[in-house]
């Protein structure tokens, strides 16, 4: 590589960090003039062409023709198509990319995952399926079909994958661990108790959740708290300690304990603006954003029921309506830091450098008739978000809080019966911030639209 090159490189690289993705898009193009030969170069303009939602896919197929073993390239070649409404084309590619790489897990998941969205929710896992067969001792095939059929809750299909699996490959580790999951989410509490009194069981994060979760359900909310409480001493902004914490909220308002204050805010940290962006601006936006949501049902592992989300991260992308939408909630984010208490290193929300932040995902959400979002919580982020483009009339909708976004109670198939701790009429322009940690959701309505933007942060480098 040429010193210019590489000159442009460090200078994407460096403007990426920043999130200046229009800038490192450029620099890349440079840096892949002065080398056209080189492919990783080729890969990150594809990537960051891709990201801000320019046409790639032809980008990416020049990388895969010319590195064929290349398979993220392989991946995102197919997701810049399905992004350019080429799904067929997107499965043939993975299809095509899988017949060279049968045991790439990943690629099967993506796929499953592009003809999920695509409506074939009955044959979705089909790769898996042939590929876990052919390679049996291969165990990311099993494990990896086991996930994705688990994650559109199909319990009986799940439970036989894994009966066939541990024919297959013995008794692993991996595959205990997924039969606790299991046992608890499909309500076979008997199960699960044999299988966590064999003693044998290797701790992991999973299991430790599964075994709080089934606490809870069982009206223990003091065992739950004692396997919850150690899983929140990792590291600020720790995956593990985020997805505990809100158990840990949870069991301490079941337990009367004054700490589910001191953690989720009293009132709660939950804060609604309008970030000032006009009713122009405003349809601009909304109309935008309905051209992105090309699936036609949501991707499994999101909470989204009876609508869409988008992939991606939005507030990333080139257009210069998601570019002024993006200054105005980042500002009124900052507005929300500094209005909070003062730091507290022991609290996941306050402990935390306030002086910087950085987008760690974001995407729109659009529900129709009957559509909500299941209450979830937010492990990787540190402040979540709901900005509001479009609602559904009240006057369509028979219940008084149709739409409304509800922060505070924990998962329904938990059988608590904890009310939220509140919920907000959502109106259009407002941005409604609050602690990834927080559980929330929204109640289902019964007629019209609700379009958003919703967007992690955490602290910014």
């Amino acid at each position: 590589m040429s010193a210019g090159a590489q000159a442009w490189l460090d200078r994407a690289r460096a403007l990426r960090a920043r999130q200046d993705m229009v800038g490192a898009e450029a620099a890349l193009a440079q840096a892949h003039m002065l080398a056209k030969g080189d492919m990783q170069i080729a890969f990150l303009h594809a990537q960051a062409r891709y990201e801000l939602g320019h046409r790639a896919a032809h980008v990416f197929a020049h990388v895969c023709r010319q590195w064929p073993d290349h398979l993220d390239a392989q991946r995102n070649h197919a997701l810049a198509l399905a992004s350019e409404g080429q799904v067929p084309a997107a499965l043939a590619a993975l299809e095509a990319a899988l017949a060279r790489h049968p045991t790439w897990a990943e690629g099967h998941r993506v796929l499953g995952s592009l003809r999920w969205v695509s409506g074939d929710t009955q044959g979705f896992d089909a790769s898996f399926a042939r590929a876990a067969r052919a390679h049996p001792a291969h165990a990311p095939l099993w494990l990896g079909w086991f996930a994705a059929v688990a994650q559109v809750r199909d319990w009986s299909r799940a439970t036989e994958i894994l009966n066939e699996a541990e024919r297959r490959l013995g008794a692993l580790a991996a595959l205990a661990q997924a039969r606790v999951f299991l046992a608890g989410e499909s309500g076979d509490a008997a199960l699960m108790a044999r299988i966590l009194a064999q003693g044998n069981l290797a701790a992991s994060p999973l299991v430790t959740i599964a075994r709080i979760r089934q606490a809870l359900r069982e009206g223990a909310p003091d065992a739950a708290l004692a396997l919850a409480l150690p899983l929140t001493q990792q590291a600020p902004g720790s995956p593990v300690a985020g997805q505990a914490w809100p158990y840990v909220s949870t069991c301490w308002r079941l337990l009367g304990d004054p700490r589910a204050a001191w953690l989720d805010g009293d009132p709660a940290f939950v804060h609604s603006v309008d970030v000032g962006l006009s009713t122009a601006e405003l349809g601009e936006l909304a109309d935008l954003l309905r051209g992105l949501h090309q699936a036609q049902l949501p991707y499994p592992e999101q909470s989204v029921r009876g609508g869409t989300q988008t992939d991606r991260s939005v507030l990333l992308r080139h257009e210069a309506p998601l570019a002024r939408a993006r200054e105005a909630l980042l500002a009124a984010t900052h507005d929300y830091l500094r209005a909070l208490p003062p730091p507290d290193p022991a609290h996941p929300l306050l402990s935390r450098p306030r002086e910087a932040l950085r987008i760690s995902g974001s995407w729109s959400v659009r529900l129709h008739g009957k559509g909500f979002n299941v209450t979830h919580a937010h492990p990787l982020g540190w402040i979540s978000s709901a900005f509001y483009l479009a609602l559904p009339d009240p006057a369509a909708n028979a219940a008084p809080d149709a739409g409304h976004f509800h922060y505070g109670a924990p998962p329904e198939e938990l059988g608590l019966g904890l009310a939220p701790y509140g919920t907000i009429a959502p109106a259009v322009g407002q941005l409604v911030l609050f602690p990834s940690t927080l559980w929330h959701g929204t109640v289902p309505f019964d007629a019209g639209e609700r379009l958003n933007i919703a967007f992690d942060v955490v602290p910014g480098m």
